[in-house]
């Protein structure tokens, strides 16, 4: 027997118990004849003891241990004069009178502590040591603990777990295919799969009118903080429903594991459509936890002089509460050369600052006066001694330039608190987005979103920008800024998604080709239908949290969508070439 008890489960209560244990060395300390030796496991610590007056060859066996040592030792409980409150089994330890040493290790690459010395791809290279940490192994946790209550959620409401296929046909639409070459079909490939969206609808036209997986999936995109190559989707859908059924039945989920998991009681989640979210704040996830919605003064602000204005298609701005005594000229220009960066890309900050003492003072003072600047502080509901920063330009530029700047305010006002969650459905999108480069429209979700049914009579009526206009019976679920989720109503009627398949130009030949399988489904009986997918990892980090999802995953990759670990992917042997029909590329 290895263990009888785990090392985080021993109380004050099992003293003078005779117990087993086994584990990782965490740390060793000498003091005189004594040698105490931390042991850990993924269930905690629990500290050991050796007496060199009592057992000299066990206490010296016990001074050779290094760390990440495996070894089991037994003996008996007994209470610690010099307690540890901060560790659950802080209240005794083990008088060790056998110990085995399992298995020896060498000196770890970088401290296995809280707080590590090692860099990311030091410690991705050596995963399973990085796992060993309790940030790490918290988080892995936490995400095991999410599935299963996902899981509890959706059976009880009657959904059907069903499995999907991983090697499937490549598609242009959306990210780049992971594509698989076949050795049995020389010359052709599978795709894996970017989501299970064609097979989830088909389930629905085979009677299936529930249905989940949590699945794999896989996008070949530059990668980011928030993305890997493969991640995890909780992959929904539902039959004979509307979109209100849908989205009443994902926050009770979203609900549920917020009170499970982080014992918190949500309140209905407000909804805003599409078209607000970008005019208020820029962004179609905003983060509501604060306030400094857009301020447009276009209007108030043209035909003074001031020629940057003048020129502008927009002029937007946010109300900063109570900085305008606070914000220094060093201040400010530090904050202009902030939206000034690449990464922003705005030309240059206005900024009014509104006084307590009620004088105001503005970087465009010597073209509107002090009664003009205050009554557009007035209009705009600030208060005196607060900052009004403003940017102009180009429409859509301008409102993703000032979105970037209200974060990064809300950030230094210490607004963005990540355990006050603000959830939001966000409904009512565009069905389609008009690309210059290609010079056509794409799905802003994908091709087998339905139009809005009192938009469907305006397909394809030739007018571009009536085609701008379609909106979409899509949804987002947005939680502090971060898209947790999305969905639609789906199209289910084959007449109507040709139609779609056409707008997005599409021949009859190049949709028949592609989707022709769906198509033919929707030939024997689709029921109406619609769904959601949450960004499982996504989920998770901001449950914690956190900002980056790589920690909530066993075996991610790093920014360049290498596995450090395993030094994947790597070049194959010339003879499963030759297998797959493929040879290699020259430059």
């Amino acid at each position: 027997m290895y263990r009888t008890y785990n090392c985080g489960s021993l109380r004050i209560n099992h003293v003078g118990q005779e117990v087993i244990l086994s584990g990782w060395v965490q740390a060793t300390r000498e003091f005189g004849g004594l040698t105490f030796v931390d042991l850990r496991d993924r269930y905690g610590i629990t500290q050991l003891v050796f007496n060199e007056e009592q057992n000299a060859t066990l206490s010296d066996l016990a001074k050779s241990l290094g760390r990440e040592f495996v070894i089991k030792a037994q003996g008996k409980v007994r209470e610690r004069s010099n307690k540890n409150p901060n560790r659950a089994t802080g209240d005794i330890e083990i008088e060790v009178d056998q110990l085995e040493i399992i298995n020896a290790s060498k000196v770890p690459p970088f401290t296995i502590e809280d707080e590590s010395d090692g860099g990311d791809d030091l410690r991705m290279k050596y995963r399973y040591l990085d796992m060993r940490r309790n940030p790490v192994r918290e988080k892995i946790l936490f995400r095991s603990q999410v599935a299963y209550e996902v899981r509890s959620y959706l059976v009880k409401h009657d959904f059907v777990e069903i499995e999907t296929p991983c090697l499937i046909k490549s598609t242009p639409e959306g990210a780049r295919d992971f594509v698989v070459p076949s050795r049995m079909n020389p010359g052709q490939f599978y795709a894996l799969p970017q989501s299970p969206q064609t097979f989830k609808q088909i389930l629905m036209v085979a009677g299936f009118d529930r249905y989940f997986q949590i699945v794999k999936c896989f996008r070949d995109e530059d990668l980011r903080a928030d993305r890997q190559p493969e991640f995890t989707q909780i992959d929904c859908e539902m039959a004979f429903v509307t979109q209100d059924e849908i989205l009443t039945t994902f926050e009770g989920l979203t609900k549920h594991l917020f009170r499970e998991i982080l014992s918190l009681e949500m309140e209905d989640f407000p909804r805003m459509t599409y078209d607000n979210a970008i005019t208020q704040y820029g962004s179609d996830k905003p983060d509501v936890r604060f306030d400094m919605t857009f301020k447009d003064f276009t209007k108030a602000a043209q035909g003074h002089g001031f020629q940057v204005f003048d020129h502008s298609e927009i002029i937007l701005g946010i109300v900063v509460p109570g900085l305008a005594e606070q914000y220094s000229n060093k201040d400010i220009n530090a904050l202009t050369d902030w939206v000034k960066r690449p990464q922003i890309g705005a030309k240059g900050l206005v900024y009014i600052k509104w006084n307590h003492d009620g004088s105001i003072k503005s970087s465009i003072g010597k073209f509107y006066s002090d009664e003009t600047l205050t009554q557009w502080a007035e209009q705009c509901g600030a208060s005196k001694g607060d900052l009004i920063l403003i940017l102009s330009g180009e429409t859509d530029s301008t409102r993703k330039q000032l979105g970037e700047l209200r974060l990064e305010m809300g950030k230094r006002l210490g607004l963005l608190d990540p355990k006050d969650f603000k959830p939001l459905w966000v409904v009512d999108f565009p069905l389609l987005e008009w690309d210059e480069e290609s010079g056509r429209f794409h799905a802003m979700h994908h091709p087998f979103t339905s139009p809005k049914a009192s938009d469907v009579s305006k397909m394809l009526n030739g007018d571009h920008e009536t085609m701008k206009q379609l909106r979409a019976d899509a949804y987002d679920l947005v939680i502090n800024g971060v898209e947790i989720g999305g969905g639609s109503i789906r199209i289910h009627d084959r007449a109507l998604q040709e139609r779609n398949f056409k707008l997005l130009g599409f021949t009859p030949e190049e949709a028949e080709r592609q989707f022709g399988f769906l198509m033919g489904a929707f030939e024997y009986g689709a029921p109406p239908h619609g769904g959601i997918a949450f960004g499982f990892d996504r989920l998770c980090a901001v449950m914690k949290g956190s900002t980056s999802i790589r920690d909530f995953i066993a075996f991610p990759k790093n920014n360049m969508g290498r596995d450090m670990m395993i030094d994947a992917p790597s070049e194959i042997d010339t003879t499963q070439l030759k297998e797959l029909s493929l040879r290699l590329m020259k430059e």
